[in-house]
């Protein structure tokens, strides 16, 4: 089973250790029910009492270090599961994550491993039920064997039938976790498009009847299916054991008549045995359902690994001192499952100097944010190579390379917690920048981090830029960063603080739509549908076709 795989390759000792401790509480379980037996047959003789209070006493420390061995070994596998896995994510191309989309791995992450963790809780106890049950059943051929392989065949065909409910009820539940990746995407679309919905009615019920609606009763379906099918497995299985006192009662010693002596001990033995049975049967559903979201991370942790990127720290010292980017024969591919709406970047070609102030333009859609990615190295070319000056950025220096580059997407996202690369105090840095975007009187920095985050959307988008700052990293690039400014301070962004970077010996790149401002930059990069359309030097140089 995958949960106890999982046990064991997070520490073979301490599972082994839980199990000869757990079975040591089970013998001591079923040694007790030998001495009430034995007790009951000899009045209760007073020669029992020691033993009974020893094995008492050591069922229940036996019991309680396997618990609390299985319980240490459940968290802690489940910590290194969620570091782990959060580390695939943080090392897996952007390209896949993006593929994947952010309701899978949100899936993953939340619902499947908190289900694995929830399970992981009844691990222990399951295990003491299982070692009982054991202990039991080897007392039970201790009385008598031909009994014992009547309960035994008796038991098998009645696991047999539980099972064939049980693997229905598996079914159910996996078609329920695939219906939970759409579920996580259409509360997206609420709490992502919310604004819309809001605006468009018709959109709204369309969504909510038809989206919403078929894929939360689809889920109930299955989940209805799925512990219907588990309840009946439960029931099936009392059913079962009293179907197997009866045999034992009147069928038994009809067949076999040298057993009667030994009925009394077997159905008060079977009777003790209720419990854990029913208990284990009861966490079977648990079990298949943390099954399949183990099956879920797996699968998520393989995709993941597979195309895994180089994860190192790289410090700002060692950063180079950079004169040239080149961009040589680069292309990138949308894909797509209809071969006729894949979309290609490129080739491309293109020199960037250090200390320019660069803007990208051209028409939505025509490939400047994925020649922003391409440039910064979160993709990686499908042909061409790209250059730092004399070196060839490949996949063993792409997280160096990347870490000359700080940037504001245009749908970024906003840390609280402050990194500051400068050799200046992060208070005193933060405190300047915070006075020079207009927000010293709206936020404060508190030990290292922001005092708040519930801004407008264009002083967020400050914060960001604020962020880019503290970096102080050789090239700056801006996607769109003036689209939500006020008049004013967007014109400060365009006619002051670029140049200031410019003046700093940054290198600046801007994508932006705002011609008004265009003549402020040294070049101007122009693309249309994937391609450099052209390249203005402005008032330098006459513009280069390409």
């Amino acid at each position: 089973m995958g949960i106890i795989w999982l046990l064991i390759k997070s520490s073979w000792l301490n599972v082994t250790a839980a199990i000869i401790a757990g079975t040591i509480s089970g013998g001591c379980s079923a040694w007790l029910i030998a001495l009430i037996n034995t007790a009951i047959e000899q009045d209760t003789p007073k020669a029992l009492i020691t033993p009974f209070v020893g094995f008492t006493l050591l069922a229940l420390f036996a019991s309680s270090l396997s618990q609390f061995l299985l319980i240490d070994l459940a968290q802690d596998s489940v910590y290194q599961l969620r570091l782990r896995l959060s580390k695939r994510i943080l090392s897996a191309p952007l390209q896949q994550l993006e593929q994947l989309g952010p309701s899978q791995l949100l899936a993953v992450l939340t619902r499947d491993v908190q289900t694995i963790s929830d399970t992981m809780f009844i691990i222990p106890f399951l295990s003491i039920d299982t070692a009982v049950i054991c202990g039991c059943l080897i007392y039970l051929g201790w009385l008598s064997g031909w009994v014992f392989l009547a309960v035994i065949a008796f038991m098998v065909m009645a696991i047999l039938l539980v099972q064939v409910l049980v693997s229905n009820s598996y079914s159910f539940i996996g078609l329920a976790r695939k219906e939970t990746d759409r579920l996580f995407k259409h509360f997206r679309s609420i709490t992502d498009g919310i604004k819309e919905l809001k605006l468009h009615s018709t959109r709204r019920q369309v969504f909510f009847e038809e989206d919403l609606q078929v894929s939360v009763a689809a889920s109930r379906r299955y989940q209805k299916n799925a512990f219907k099918l588990g309840a009946l497995a439960t029931s099936g299985g009392q059913l079962l054991f009293f179907v197997l006192i009866g045999l034992l009662l009147f069928v038994v010693p009809q067949v076999i008549p040298t057993t009667r002596a030994v009925l009394p001990a077997y159905i008060l033995t079977l009777t003790y045995l209720l419990g854990p049975l029913k208990s284990v049967i009861e966490r079977v559903p648990s079990l298949i359902n943390v099954n399949v979201s183990l099956q879920k991370v797996n699968e998520m942790g393989l995709t993941l690994t597979k195309d895994a990127e180089i994860d190192t720290v790289v410090r700002q010292e060692n950063l180079a001192n950079w004169k040239q980017l080149d961009l040589k024969q680069i292309t990138y591919t949308y894909q797509s499952a209809e071969m006729n709406h894949r979309f290609m970047v490129g080739p491309l070609d293109l020199s960037l100097k250090a200390g320019e102030l660069v803007f990208i333009v051209g028409g939505n859609g025509s490939g400047k944010s994925t020649l922003a990615k391409l440039i910064m190295g979160l993709y990686s070319p499908a042909s061409g190579e790209l250059w730092l000056d004399d070196q060839p950025i490949l996949e063993t220096n792409r997280e160096w390379y990347r870490q000359h580059f700080s940037v504001v997407f245009s749908d970024f996202y906003l840390f609280e917690r402050l990194v500051s690369n400068t050799h200046s105090s992060l208070e005193h840095q933060t405190q300047m920048y915070l006075e020079k975007l207009e927000l010293d009187q709206k936020v404060s920095i508190q030990d290292g981090q922001l005092s708040t985050l519930a801004l407008s959307q264009g002083q967020r988008k400050r914060l960001a830029l604020l962020s880019a700052y503290l970096e102080d990293r050789p090239i700056y690039m801006f996607d769109e960063w003036a689209a939500d400014q006020d008049p004013i301070f967007r014109e400060i962004f365009y006619t002051q603080l670029l140049p200031e970077l410019k003046q700093r010996g940054k290198t600046v790149l801007v994508i932006s739509h705002d011609d008004n401002f265009f003549h402020l930059a040294d070049r101007i990069i122009k693309l249309d549908y994937g391609r450099i359309e052209s390249v203005n030097y402005v008032s330098r140089q006459p513009a280069i076709d390409h």
